[in-house]
């Protein structure tokens, strides 16, 4: 294990059989139609505070008509969003805060990004806590495609309060 987590090959996990699919991921993370930013969880590793998961960038993504016409490249800050996504869902499954909470992006830090991309292809997230707690969370999240790196960054979730309030329910 490193001081970033444990060392995790993105390529090694089963993506036909993930541990969680979008009707799963949609039961703790409220996102839907373009922003849905996962299409499944493929590894949980509470004693670690690891997760992994993973989106399929396809040609039908909102992002690829405008986003560079002729040569669609996924935006950085849907791979942010879809790093946020990852890790609300690790806090609202593993019981991070209060049940049915909702964590909100409180920050995006150190982001690099090396990698392109393109619709066809996998981003694979890896997530690795470094404060995992009920008030404020941190996660280093890496993405890659294949074995490739394609981008990193520290995110930030706090607690927005309970779904069933934010709706107005």
């Amino acid at each position: 294990m490193s001081a970033e987590g444990p060392v995790l090959d993105p390529t090694a996990f089963d993506f036909s059989r993930p541990i969680a699919g979008i009707e799963e991921i949609r039961a703790v993370n409220p996102h839907r139609y373009e922003f849905e930013m996962l299409t499944g969880i493929v590894h949980v590793d509470p004693s670690a505070h690891v997760i992994v998961g993973f989106k399929d960038a396809t040609p039908d993504d909102f992002w690829t008509r405008g986003h560079m016409p002729g040569f669609p490249l996924m935006p950085g800050v849907l791979m942010c969003e879809a790093a946020a996504q990852l890790c609300g869902y690790y806090y609202a499954t593993q019981k991070i805060g209060e049940a049915g909470s909702l964590l909100g992006l409180g920050g995006v830090d150190e982001a690099k990004f090396v990698r392109t991309v393109r619709p066809g292809e996998r981003l694979v997230l890896v997530g690795t806590g470094l404060r995992v707690h009920r008030r404020l969370t941190r996660f280093l999240v890496k993405g890659y495609v294949g074995a490739e790196r394609a981008f990193e960054a520290v995110i930030t979730g706090v607690p927005l309060g309970k779904m069933e309030e934010l709706r107005g329910a």
